[in-house]
């Protein structure tokens, strides 16, 4: 395929992604809102599960092997005929044939290539700033000393036991005093403190440490930083960046639950946030990727939320955990290898079957194989020779016509494009047929003769309009004394056209390097045979047929 279908493929492929995408977003977002007096953790799952599923749609997509469904995939595209050319290359029954098709309308076909572009630009620019944003938070790491306070310390490792952290978690101490705490690391955690935190009241020390390995606990960073990747994924995608938001959301509520669970007094806590809103610096913009405590844009239903005393604050057990996982992934799998049906197809392929005096054949096998995937797609014309295929995924192929009584037709190569409509109508040959004859003799006595059965050596497998030839008189040829003396031996193959009054016509010998004796017996007694002539729709027509008459000495 050119440049311009991978481009429409490529696209196509994006459009899949995206619908598929919407519709997790939007179930994630329907059971968000039938959650919304379930606990803040119950919620972030679901928005977790909403962006990794989407996040890893088009890795399965590719991996797994496709199903499609034609109710989809007019939801992603709006198909219209295209323009057809196909090519003949001259070679018999051995065309070459070339489908332009294209997407939608001609304007979008035209701008595949720079749509993709804009995507790319816009996705690379969001990869670049995440990316710098972790590199700045390394750096600043980099230059960060371990904390030395026993009191921090040991209070860590109680919350770490606490909530059951198996990870070793490190904490920092920036040189900024005033810098906002936050944390960062899936493998080897970080939680970045002000220098300014060694005098903090033990309350306060307590609620950080508290709401910051609650996030290390439940790989909010991990789970934020896949909503980042989503985001520059699917960029163009509202629905996506509204769960990256409320993603964020979630995990501080679940957090702040987490320290208030832990029997932390609402309304000092608030405090305390609101505290730190106030005195500390904002989180650079560099370091977005890192979980503040006390971002601003947040704080406001934070505090709504644990100032209201029946709000639930339970968390999502393991059970549950492990459950949902379950759910998804058999969710997943499915959905992931579903194929829209314009989503890298072509569109209708279509034609009529005719045999050779016009009119129409039916029940005759068109048989296309996929030259990359070697799948294969059947169909059959119906009663006025038509067959159709809706829909077949884009590539090239090679297309059979089968039809017993006929030649089987073969086009080496199809291409087709993304959508669009192509027609191919086919007319079958009338098969030969074919004869086996075996002479034989002793080396010393008369010869003897045993005829072959006659039959038809079929070429194709199914239906049948043509009633074959059959031989009412058939002369056994005899084998030549002076080649039986010299022990001679050979097959003769014999080309004939049994003509509309059932005598064979132009008899010659197709091996040039056969006994001239042998050949002579052959076509003596060969054209001494009659057949009941071939009929096509009840009319008498001339066929080939080859003829093999093996000459064989016995001991």
């Amino acid at each position: 395929m050119g440049t311009t279908d991978s481009f429409e493929t490529a696209l196509g492929f994006l459009a899949g992604c995206s619908l598929k995408a919407t519709i997790l977003l939007g179930l994630a977002w329907i059971a968000a809102v039938v959650l919304r007096k379930q606990s803040a953790a119950a919620r972030h799952c679901v928005w977790a599960v909403g962006i990794l599923t989407a996040l890893a749609l088009p890795v399965c997509a590719v991996l797994l092997p496709a199903w499609r469904s034609n109710a989809l995939g007019s939801a992603a595209w709006l198909w219209v005929p295209a323009k057809t050319i196909a090519e003949d290359t001259g070679s018999g029954n051995l065309p070459a044939m070339v489908v332009n098709a294209s997407i939608a309308s001609p304007w979008l076909r035209e701008f595949s290539g720079m749509l993709l572009l804009i995507w790319a630009v816009g996705a690379a620019i969001l990869i670049a700033r995440l990316a710098g944003g972790l590199m700045r938070m390394t750096r600043g790491s980099a230059g960060a000393r371990p904390i030395r306070w026993d009191r921090w310390r040991l209070c860590a490792e109680e919350i770490c036991g606490g909530l059951k952290i198996a990870r070793r978690v490190r904490l920092v101490e920036s040189a900024n005093p005033l810098a906002m705490p936050l944390t960062w690391g899936m493998v080897r955690p970080l939680v970045l403190l002000p220098s300014s935190a060694s005098e903090w009241p033990e309350t306060r020390r307590r609620a950080v440490l508290l709401h910051e390995l609650a996030h290390v606990a439940r790989y909010d960073w991990f789970l934020q930083l896949c909503a980042e990747f989503a985001r520059s994924l699917y960029w163009f995608h509202p629905l996506v960046w509204m769960a990256a938001r409320n993603l964020r959301q979630e995990s501080e509520r679940a957090c702040d639950d987490a320290v208030l669970n832990s029997g932390v007094d609402a309304r000092e806590y608030a405090g305390q946030l609101l505290d730190l809103a106030r005195t500390l610096e904002k989180a650079n913009r560099g370091w977005s990727a890192g979980l503040a405590i006390a971002g601003a844009s947040t704080l406001e239903r934070r505090f709504i939320a644990m100032l209201n005393p029946s709000t639930n604050r339970g968390r999502l057990s393991r059970r549950a955990g492990i459950l949902i996982a379950v759910v998804v992934i058999c969710f997943l799998i499915p959905f992931s290898a579903l194929r829209l049906s314009a989503q890298g197809v072509s569109g209708a392929f279509a034609g009529t079957i005719h045999d050779p005096s016009g009119a129409a054949v039916r029940n005759a096998t068109i048989i296309m194989t996929n030259q990359k995937s070697n799948a294969i797609t059947m169909t059959v014309s119906d009663g006025t020779g038509k067959f159709a295929f809706k829909a077949l995924p884009s590539g090239e192929y090679e297309m059979k016509v089968e039809k017993k009584g006929f030649e089987t037709y073969r086009a080496s190569r199809v291409a087709l494009g993304s959508g669009g409509e192509f027609t191919q109508n086919v007319t079958l040959e009338v098969s030969g047929t074919a004869e086996d004859v075996e002479v034989a003799a002793k080396r010393s006595g008369e010869a003897e003769a045993a005829a072959g059965s006659g039959t038809k050596v079929p070429r194709v497998k199914l239906g049948g309009d043509v009633q074959a030839a059959k031989i009412l008189e058939k002369k056994i040829p005899v084998y030549p004394a002076e080649a039986k003396t010299a022990g001679v031996q050979g097959t003769v193959m014999l080309h004939a056209v049994i003509g509309i009054d059932g005598k064979p016509e132009s008899l010659r010998v197709m091996n040039e390097q056969v006994d001239p004796e042998l050949a002579r017996a052959a076509l003596e007694a060969v054209s001494h045979w009659r057949y009941q002539p071939t009929l096509l729709n009840g009319q008498p027509i001339e066929v080939d047929t080859t003829i093999m008459v093996n000459f064989s000495l016995q001991p």
